[in-house]
C-alpha cells in the first residue's frame, strides 16, 4: 500500500521543501474531507487520490497539479466547494480540480447524455489547463488497476471507454507508458479469455527468445561502440494488447506477429542518431521501404524518433528505434515530459507541447461546430486515430492527417475557409476526385470557387473530426437560411388575401405567437413553417384570428398560390413518384422536418386525405434550373442501340442522370432513364427526337 510518507519521500527527489509541504497540506485536507469514505476494496477513499497523485510523480509533474490529484474528488464526493479550495489552495488548483469534476449534479435526459457532456466539460477545462486530462488519466488508469472488485458487465463498459476514449488519448497527447498499461488492462477486462490465451502463449515462447535476444543485443552494443558512439541498446518486448491489434488488422496468427524482436538505442545527440542508423544498417541489411524518419518529421503527438526494420542472421526481422536522451523521456511520458525540466532544456517536452496545443486548438473548434455533447463526443473519437499520412502543399509545407483522410480533409486542414469552398482539386499535378484518400509524399493542390458551400454527400467520405463537424455546420445553417425564406414567403402568401404581409405584423402580435408556441424567437417559427413542422395557415389564424374570422365569412381562401422557382434549396423537394417539371400542373404537400415536396396534380399520392397539408403552388415564370423526369423507352434489338438512345438525348440538350435495363423479351428491351431537362417543352423535343429513331418501338413518360 502506497502511503502519503511514500509520496512525500519520492517528491524530495525533485521538489523544494516547501512545495512537498504544500503536498502534504492537500493531503491532510483532502483526508478529513473524505473521513468514512471507503472505496469497494474496502480500503479509506483517500487511498485512491494517494495513488492518482503518485503516477503523476513518476512522471515528475508540479506540486500544483499533485496538489489537484490529491483534491481531484472532493468537489464530487464531499460538501467541499470551488471557493473553498481556491482560499485554500489558490484559484489555479481550483480550476484544474473542477475541470476533472463531473456533472454529477445536473439533470439530463439519459446516461449518454451525462457522459458525453461530462466528457465536454473535461474537454474544455483540459483547453485551458492540460493538466487537467493529465490528472483525469492517472485517475482512469489507477481505477483501471482495481477493476477486478467490479460487477463484469460494469468493468467491461468502463474498459470499452478507456479503450475508444482515454487510451487514444494518452496516445494523443504522447503518452505511451500510461497508453501501454491502460490498454492493457482495458484489453484484459473487455476480452479475458483472449487476454489469458496471448498472456500464457507469451510466456510459452519467451523462454526461446530470451537467447536471441541477447546475441542481437551484444552485437548491436559491439558494433556502436567499434564506431565511437554511446548507446544504451534496450530490448523492448511488445505489448499484449498491440500484439492483438496487429493480429487483428492484418489476420496473422501469433507466431508471426511475436516473431519481430524490437530494440531501442538511445544516444546522447540527433547527430549520433543517424550516425548509429548508419552503423545498424552495416550491420545487418535494412528491409526495403521500411524506414521512417520522425525527428525530421515528427508525428502528431511530438513524437519523435528514427525506425528502421532489418534482416537479422537468426531469420527473423529486427525493428529497431534510435533516438536522443530528451526524446526517449517524450516517448515515454509526452507532454508530461515537460513539468520536471528548466525551460529551454528539453527540446523535445516543448514539440511535444506545441502539438498538443495545436490539437487543443482543433478541439475547441469542434466544439463550437458540434450541435450537442453526444456529437461532439464522436468527433472526439474519430479524431483519435494515431496512424498518419504526411503530404505537402504546392509552397512544399508539410501537412499531417490521418490515415484514411481525403482530398476534403485536406482542405479543412488547411483552412476553415478553404475546405468550404472547395470545388475540385489537383494530387500532383492530375486533377482527381475530392473522395480520394491520400497517402505519404503526394503534392496536394485545392481550387476554390467564391459562393461555393460543402456538398452533403462529402460527408459519407470524409474522414476528420474537423472536416466532418465544420461540413455539418455549413449545412446546418445553410438550412435554416433556406427554411426561415421559406417560412417567410409561405406566411406571405397566407397573409395576402388580407393585404397583410410579415413586414406589417406588430411586434406585440410576433411576441405573443411565439410565446404561446414556446419558442424563443420569431425565426424559429419561420424555420418551423419552412420545415413543415407548423402549417402556415394555422399560424396566421393565431396571429390575426378577427381578420381571418371575416375572410371566412367572405368565403374567401386563406392565400394565393406558392411560387416554385427551384432554386430553393434543401426545403423544397420533388416527388420521386412523378418527377414535376416545369409545365406540369402541381401541388405541394407540407412535410413534416423536409419542408414542401411537389407533385404533380396527377400523381396518385396527391390524393391524401390531409387537406391542410395540401397547398397550392405553381411554377414561377422565370426558372432556370434542370428537373428530374423519367422515361422508358421499349427498343428493338440491336448493336449499339443504347449509345444510339444516348446520343439522341445529348443532341437535345439534355443529361442523362440513370438509366437501368427494366425488362427483356426475345426482340425487345425497355430502358428506363432519369433525364434532367429545363421543362414540358425541352422534354417533347426530345421525345420527339427519340419517336424518330426506328429502332424506338414505344415511348413513356414515367
Amino acid at each position: 500500500m502506497f502511503l502519503i510518507s511514500d509520496l512525500c519521500a519520492m517528491l524530495n527527489t525533485y521538489l523544494e521543501e516547501d512545495k512537498v509541504s504544500a503536498v502534504y497540506h492537500a493531503y491532510l485536507f483532502g483526508a478529513e474531507a473524505h473521513e468514512g469514505q471507503t472505496r469497494m476494496t474496502g480500503e479509506p477513499y483517500i487511498y485512491h487520490p494517494i495513488a492518482v497523485a503518485r503516477i503523476l510523480a513518476e512522471m515528475r509533474m508540479d506540486e500544483k497539479t499533485l496538489i489537484a490529484a490529491i483534491l481531484h474528488d472532493v468537489i464530487e464526493d464531499t460538501k467541499t466547494h470551488k471557493e473553498q479550495i481556491a482560499t485554500l489552495f489558490g484559484q489555479e488548483v481550483a480550476e484544474i480540480v473542477d475541470g476533472v469534476t463531473k456533472l454529477d449534479h445536473i439533470q439530463f435526459d439519459n446516461k449518454q447524455e451525462a457522459k458525453a457532456e461530462s466528457f465536454r466539460k473535461m474537454i474544455l477545462a483540459m483547453v485551458k489547463d492540460i493538466r487537467v486530462i493529465l490528472i483525469k488519466l492517472a485517475d482512469r488508469l489507477h481505477n483501471m488497476r482495481t477493476l477486478g472488485i467490479m460487477r463484469p458487465e460494469k468493468a467491461r463498459r468502463i474498459a470499452a471507454e478507456t479503450l475508444e476514449v482515454y487510451a487514444p488519448i494518452a496516445n494523443r497527447l504522447g503518452m505511451n507508458v500510461l497508453r501501454h498499461e491502460l490498454e492493457d488492462l482495458g484489453f484484459k477486462a473487455y476480452y479475458p479469455m483472449r487476454y489469458r490465451v496471448l498472456k500464457d502463449s507469451i510466456l510459452k515462447t519467451r523462454g526461446n527468445r530470451k537467447a536471441i535476444v541477447e546475441k542481437i543485443q551484444d552485437a548491436l552494443k559491439n558494433r556502436l561502440n567499434h564506431e565511437g558512439i554511446e548507446c544504451q541498446v534496450l530490448g523492448r518486448e511488445k505489448h499484449i494488447y498491440s500484439i492483438y491489434q496487429k493480429m487483428q488488422s492484418k489476420q496473422l496468427p501469433f507466431s508471426e506477429v511475436y516473431d519481430v524482436y524490437a530494440f531501442r538505442l538511445v544516444v546522447d545527440s540527433v547527430d549520433s542518431c543517424y550516425r548509429a542508423l548508419g552503423a545498424v544498417h552495416a550491420l545487418y541489411k535494412p528491409i526495403p521501404g521500411k524506414f521512417k524518419d520522425y525527428i525530421a518529421i515528427p508525428k502528431v503527438n511530438g513524437y519523435q524518433s528514427l525506425h528502421t526494420i532489418l534482416f537479422s542472421p537468426f531469420g527473423v526481422p529486427i525493428e529497431v528505434q534510435l533516438r536522443t536522451i530528451d526524446m526517449h523521456r517524450v516517448a515515454e511520458n509526452g507532454i508530461a515530459a515537460h513539468w520536471g525540466y528548466k525551460e529551454g532544456e528539453n527540446n523535445g517536452g516543448v514539440i511535444a507541447q506545441a502539438k498538443a496545443r495545436e490539437w487543443l486548438k482543433g478541439l475547441l473548434d469542434l466544439q463550437q461546430n458540434a450541435g450537442d455533447s453526444i456529437e461532439f463526443l464522436e468527433s472526439v473519437k474519430v479524431d483519435l486515430f494515431p496512424d498518419e499520412v504526411y503530404v505537402f502543399s504546392p509552397r512544399g509545407e508539410i501537412m499531417e492527417l490521418p490515415r484514411g483522410a481525403t482530398i476534403v480533409d485536406f482542405a479543412y486542414a488547411v483552412h476553415t475557409d478553404i475546405g468550404n469552398s472547395c470545388i475540385a482539386a489537383k494530387i500532383n499535378q492530375q486533377h482527381t476526385p475530392l473522395s480520394t484518400q491520400l497517402k505519404n509524399g503526394q503534392t496536394i493542390e485545392i481550387i476554390t470557387a467564391p459562393g461555393a458551400t460543402p456538398n452533403p454527400s462529402w460527408l459519407n467520405f470524409v474522414f476528420t473530426a474537423k472536416a466532418r463537424s465544420n461540413i455539418r455546420n455549413i449545412l446546418k445553417n445553410l438550412h435554416q437560411d433556406e427554411s426561415v425564406a421559406l417560412g417567410t414567403r409561405l406566411l406571405n402568401k397566407c397573409l395576402s388575401n388580407i393585404n397583410m404581409s410579415v413586414k406589417d405584423l406588430t411586434q406585440s402580435q410576433i411576441q405573443r405567437v411565439v410565446k404561446d408556441y414556446s419558442l424563443k424567437t420569431f425565426d424559429e417559427l419561420l424555420n418551423q413553417i419552412g420545415l413543415g413542422n407548423r402549417i402556415p395557415q394555422l399560424v396566421v389564424r393565431h396571429l390575426l384570428p378577427e381578420q381571418c374570422k371575416a375572410l371566412d365569412q367572405s368565403n374567401k381562401e386563406l392565400g394565393l398560390p406558392l411560387d416554385i422557382r427551384g432554386t430553393e434549396g434543401t426545403v423544397v423537394h420533388y416527388g420521386r413518384c412523378c418527377h414535376p417539371i416545369p409545365g406540369d400542373d402541381i401541388v405541394g404537400y407540407i412535410s413534416s422536418g423536409r419542408g414542401i415536396v411537389i407533385h404533380a396534380k396527377s400523381c396518385k399520392n396527391a390524393k391524401d386525405s390531409q387537406v391542410q397539408k395540401w397547398i397550392d403552388v405553381e411554377w414561377s415564370d422565370d426558372v432556370s434550373t434542370d428537373f428530374s423526369v423519367a422515361l422508358r423507352v421499349v427498343v428493338e434489338h440491336r448493336k449499339g442501340v443504347l449509345a444510339t438512345i444516348a446520343s439522341a438525348i445529348s443532341d437535345s440538350e439534355a443529361n442523362i442522370e440513370h438509366v437501368v435495363t427494366a425488362e427483356r423479351e426475345d426482340q425487345l428491351s425497355s430502358l428506363d432513364f432519369i433525364l434532367a431537362v429545363r421543362n414540358r417543352r425541352h422534354l417533347a423535343d426530345i421525345m420527339r427526337n427519340l419517336r424518330a429513331l426506328d429502332m424506338v418501338a414505344t415511348l413513356t413518360r414515367l
